[in-house]
């Protein structure tokens, strides 16, 4: 999706698929048909496990790839008229906490550095403008209170956490708290806080879960990386960084791309992958790194059906939408901050607004995007583009109720929970969800069959941070079984109807 690739090893990438075609692997046989580890989808998790393995000394793997290019879920689109194009994203738009000081540093923000991807601060509570549905509103006063309440929220969480109290969902937590949101201007701030973050309701949404997921993130004196936001405005698209790590290592022979995987068949000795373009890989060891919302459905059928404990794991992990509509204007009309807060009488309404025309993004280019999540993105994606335009300027006209606002020139609107590749955005975790089947849903199977990707990251769950994190902690299990050095696979939990809610380790 990336408008240039500029790079030798980006150029040599684009060349892989054309190689791969010349390559007879329909059958299983001499590699790539049969490999050490193959490694199934090319996102964050997938590529960071490849290099893991290749800093092992293990270069017998091969990555399945669905798609024409490596990156999964972190999409780049040139969106625009002809001459006033810029690139958006339709994933990850932002790296979240990148380094405080000397501390530790978000290894996404490492690899933006590494790769001179162009970013810049995206101010997200000190530049917004707040309307509801009768225009112009400055409920400023209620947004900070609404930032006060989760950072209470977090804090009283902490306390449950120690003293292995039971969770609630976030709804609840503020419910307890005496804290719940009474008018649509509290419920649109509290929608910044928790739907904006965790891409569904706080109905939804672990009370615990989120607190650490936010402090292990933003919090550097709990161990986060810093509160900065940092935006991709680079015109190769954040996707860069990922294609561009994988082009110092990966040769041709180790990616198949425009493949899906449609059937996983695993046992003790190993395991068979067969995809809808007909091919028939063997490997000693498989990774999966598909998202939750494919593990979910029935794209993938294992063989033989994946265990009871598996399943429990992937069926409790919610998995959210978060769905960002662009829409581009002859003329700028709205807000000059960075970001637009909308108070609808109906939660979840088209609530989020960004200012890509501001001069810190992209000036100029006419772009403004609305952002929503959950179910009110599931409802959004069963709707037609005249549809989803009519609402979207239904609000506009909402928030600017005494100028003429044209219709715009372009709008693009994706649709992330009816895409067969990954069924939702990112997960997030629901109040009956514990860390024990955290613990199982990213455990392996048969002593073949390894799981990873953001999901499986208790700490950082809906972060590319996770995937990355996931990917490398993994593929290191994998590197010392084919090495035979210490083969120690990620055991499940089998008590864990009966385990304490919250680990040790998120203790200390």
């Amino acid at each position: 999706m990336c408008l240039a690739r500029i790079s030798r090893g980006i150029t040599l990438l684009s060349l892989i698929a054309v190689a791969l075609a010349q390559v007879n692997i329909t059958n299983v046989g001499p590699p790539p048909n049969n490999t050490k580890v193959l490694i199934l989808g090319g996102g964050m998790a997938g590529v960071i496990a490849a290099r893991t393995l290749h800093e092992q000394g293990i270069d017998d793997f091969v990555i399945v790839e669905a798609k024409t290019e490596l990156g999964g879920r972190m999409i780049s689109k040139p969106f625009g008229l002809t001459g006033r194009q810029v690139v958006v994203e339709m994933g990850p738009n932002w790296i979240q906490g990148t380094q405080d000081g000397n501390g530790t540093a978000n290894p996404i923000w490492s690899l933006a550095q590494k790769h001179n991807l162009s970013t810049v601060y995206n101010d997200m509570y000190g530049s917004v403008s707040f309307f509801d549905y009768n225009g112009p509103n400055n409920y400023s006063d209620t947004f900070n209170a609404a930032v006060d309440t989760f950072a209470e929220a977090t804090a009283i969480a902490g306390q449950r956490l120690w003293n292995n109290q039971v969770d609630m969902d976030l709804r609840s937590a503020y419910s307890f708290m005496g804290k719940s949101a009474k008018n649509p201007q509290e419920e649109a701030c509290d929608y910044y806080q928790i739907d904006f973050e965790f891409a569904q309701s706080p109905s939804q949404t672990s009370w615990l879960a989120s607190a650490w997921n936010n402090n292990f993130t933003y919090v550097p004196e709990s161990g986060g990386f810093s509160d900065v936001n940092q935006m991709c405005i680079d015109p190769r698209g954040f996707v860069y960084i990922v294609q561009a790590e994988a082009a110092e290592f990966l040769q041709s022979n180790q990616i198949l791309f425009n493949q899906t995987v449609n059937q996983i068949h695993y046992s003790a000795n190993g395991v068979t992958v067969q995809t809808t373009g007909g091919y028939n890989l063997t490997a000693d060891h498989v990774l999966v790194t598909f998202s939750v919302g494919v593990l979910q459905n029935v794209d993938v059928v294992f063989n033989p059906p994946l265990p009871d404990w598996k399943l429990e794991a992937i069926s409790n992990m919610e998995m959210g939408i978060y769905t960002k509509i662009f829409l581009q204007f002859n003329d700028t009309f709205w807000f000059p901050t960075e970001m637009g807060l909308y108070a609808d009488m109906q939660r979840g309404k088209y609530p989020v607004w960004q200012n890509l025309d501001h001069v810190g993004f992209f000036p100029g280019s006419g772009i403004i995007f609305a952002t929503v999540t959950g179910d009110y993105a599931a409802y959004v994606e069963q709707l037609n583009s005249t549809k989803v335009q009519a609402e979207v300027m239904g609000v506009l006209r909402a928030m600017y109720p005494n100028i003429t606002i044209p219709d715009p020139a372009t709008i693009h609107i994706p649709t992330w929970g009816a895409n067969g590749l990954y069924r939702g955005s990112y997960s997030n975790y629901g109040a009956s969800f514990v860390p024990g089947h955290a613990d199982n849903l990213r455990a392996t199977v048969d002593d073949r069959l390894w799981f990873a990707g953001e999901a499986t990251s208790l700490k950082y769950f809906g972060f590319l941070q996770g995937a990355y994190y996931e990917g490398q902690s993994v593929a290191t299990h994998i590197a010392a079984c084919v090495n035979q050095s210490s083969c120690e696979v990620i055991p499940y939990d089998s008590s864990v109807v009966n385990a304490q809610p919250y680990p040790g380790s998120l203790q200390s």
